[in-house]
């Protein structure tokens, strides 16, 4: 009987356990989509607010002004471009808004996927091709997902030190 019941549980196991061996196929290899794909586009400005650094950091009230209804900051719109590869090439800000930022150049990021950190990834502005001579640079502290939706952070500083910083609230105006 112990002979039968050990017989049993041996064929039971020996094929589950190959079945449970067998490669899973689950379709072909897909490339991770990377914050370039998710940048692309034309994005609108939704709001924009300054933030006094210096008050916020000595706990000054008030710290921020929100600057959307002035100087026709609804305007604003920045399209940054990638080519077939999905690498960023150029970029330009349309609109009546002040020039905070360059109105049209390059651009790269400085990583090309979310950092696990949490550590924004920073977008790098240049006036050439070569991408040697930055203008700006402007942190994506919300990453555009499931809304089409994009918070960027420029920041002013004098000797590493922040005084200013703008942040834009941008929702995306243009399929990629």
């Amino acid at each position: 009987m112990k002979k039968t019941r050990l017989l049993i549980i041996v064929l039971i196991f020996i094929p589950t356990l190959w079945y449970g061996c067998t490669k899973t196929d689950d379709g072909s290899y897909t490339a991770p989509i990377t914050v370039n794909e998710k940048v692309n586009g034309t994005w609108n400005m939704f709001s924009i607010k300054m933030i006094d650094e210096t008050a916020k950091s000595a706990a000054i009230k008030p710290d921020e002004v929100n600057l959307t209804d002035q100087f026709n900051f609804l305007g604003f719109a920045i399209t940054l471009n990638v080519d077939e590869a999905n690498k960023a090439t150029t970029y330009a800000v349309t609109g009546e808004a002040p020039q905070l930022l360059a109105p049209q150049g390059f651009w790269a990021l400085d990583t090309d996927f979310p950092s696990t950190d949490g550590t924004p990834v920073k977008i790098n502005l240049y006036s050439d091709a070569a991408k040697t001579q930055k203008t700006n640079q402007v942190s994506i502290t919300t990453m555009p997902g499931a809304l089409p939706e994009m918070e960027l952070k420029l920041t002013h500083s004098s000797n590493q030190v922040a005084y200013v910083s703008y942040l834009y609230k941008l929702v995306l105006a243009t399929t990629k």
